[in-house]
C-alpha cells in the first residue's frame, strides 16, 4: 500500500517536472527552436489545432524557423495564430511554406523572460509540494485506521520527503538551465 502511494505520488512529480520542461521550451531564448511555436493553437476546420498537428516545423539554422503546411489552404490562418500569439514574431509566406526570423533578445526581454522563468518554476514547487501534502494526508489517515503502523509512517513520510526533495531539485536545475540560456548572448 505504502509502496503503491509513494510510485503514484513520484509518477505525479516526474510528471509536474515533464509539463515544467514543456512550458519552458515554449519561451523564446533567440534560438530557433520548433518547441516555440508548436503548441500554438491555429483555427483548422472550425476547430482549435496544435500547429504541430497541421503542418511541419523545422529549424534550419539557429535563427530561422520554416512552417509547411500539410494543406495549403491554411496556410494564412497559421500566419494569423503566430501574429496574434504573445511571442512577438513575424512570419514571412512565400504562398506555400512560411519563414520567421527569430531576433535576437534584448536585455530587457532576457530579464523579463528570466522572471518568468522563475514563477514557473515556483509553480511547479508547490504543485510538487501539494502532491506531499496529499501523499503526507494518505499515509496519516492510514495510521489512524490502523491500516500502518507509526514506525511504517515515519519511514514511508521519510521516503516521500527524499523523492520530494528529488523532484524538487530537478525543477530549480530545469529553471536554472533555461535561465542560462536566456542569459547566454
Amino acid at each position: 500500500m505504502i509502496g503503491n502511494l509513494l510510485h503514484n505520488i513520484e509518477e505525479k512529480m516526474r510528471t509536474a517536472v515533464e509539463v515544467l520542461k514543456k512550458e519552458l521550451a515554449t519561451l523564446r531564448t533567440g534560438h530557433a527552436t520548433p518547441a516555440l511555436v508548436e503548441h500554438i493553437k491555429v483555427e483548422y476546420a472550425g476547430v482549435p489545432t496544435p500547429l504541430n498537428q497541421i503542418a511541419g516545423v523545422s529549424a534550419p539554422g539557429a535563427s530561422l524557423l520554416v512552417i509547411q503546411p500539410w494543406d495549403k489552404g491554411s496556410l494564412h490562418n497559421i500566419e494569423k495564430a503566430i501574429l496574434k500569439s504573445d511571442l512577438g514574431l513575424n512570419p514571412t509566406s512565400d504562398g506555400s511554406i512560411l519563414r520567421i526570423n527569430i531576433p535576437p533578445l534584448s536585455e530587457e526581454r532576457r530579464q523579463e523572460l528570466v522572471k518568468v522563468v522563475h514563477n514557473r518554476v515556483e509553480k511547479e514547487k508547490v504543485v510538487i509540494r501539494n502532491l506531499r501534502r496529499e501523499a503526507m494526508d494518505e499515509l496519516r489517515r492510514s495510521e489512524k485506521d490502523k491500516a500502518i503502523s507509526q514506525d511504517e509512517l515515519k519511514r514511508a513520510l521519510d521516503q516521500l520527503q527524499k523523492i520530494t526533495d528529488v523532484f524538487t531539485a530537478d525543477v530549480e536545475q530545469v529553471g536554472q538551465d533555461k535561465e542560462a540560456e536566456l542569459r547566454k548572448v
